[in-house]
């Protein structure tokens, strides 16, 4: 009995020091802040999608903390709000949506974002010098958004179209996935986790 429960006291022990470090079909990823209930949404949020997050050759740092407002990303950093978070599988479209721009910057260059982004819309890739573009005119936006929606088509992915005008309604799901792996020239099932 008493080596059953040290056991079990070692593996849990291992577990929690390996929290912070996630590598599967979810991504390369560590965090940076967030309660452990948090931390497992991200998980729980990338390992609900179907894409292959591990393509991402970068490790990327997933900030979490309270009072951020809003969610970003940089090439290799996420930042992602713990309310948010604390909202459950309504976070999980963000997560994926965010973690998106990782594929952005780091599986795509100037050519394929301009094959995407006819399909995709929108009226710049990224921001620029000019007036200040909507998240949604932004192609960027579109094309993270639409990979979450395509890769985790779910009524629980916030990221689900509401109309034809939604950043993720430019493509069906099945005709995004097809374009994205002819863009990245490798088999439609390379994208699946």
């Amino acid at each position: 009995m008493f080596r059953l429960l040290r056991c079990a006291l070692t593996a849990a022990l291992a577990a929690l020091a390996l929290a912070g470090i996630a590598q599967a079909k979810g991504g390369n990823y560590v965090f940076d802040g967030g309660t452990p209930k948090e931390q497992a949404e991200v998980r729980s949020a990338l390992n609900a999608s179907a894409f292959n997050w591990s393509l991402v050759p970068a490790q990327v740092t997933v900030h979490i903390a309270p009072g951020l407002g809003t969610s970003d990303a940089t090439p290799g950093e996420l930042w992602l709000d713990s309310a948010l978070l604390d909202s459950g599988v309504f976070s999980w479209g963000v997560v994926q949506h965010e973690y998106a721009h990782e594929v952005d910057f780091f599986l795509l260059d100037e050519g394929k974002r301009a094959a995407l982004a006819p399909q995709l819309g929108g009226q710049s890739w990224w921001p620029g010098a000019g007036a200040p573009l909507a998240h949604g005119q932004l192609t960027c936006e579109r094309f993270a958004s639409t990979l979450a929606w395509a890769y985790w088509p779910s009524a629980r992915n916030s990221m689900k179209p509401q109309s034809r005008n939604d950043e993720s309604s430019a493509m069906a799901p099945a005709a995004f996935r097809a374009l994205l792996a002819q863009v990245l020239a490798v088999p439609v099932a390379a994208l699946r986790g």
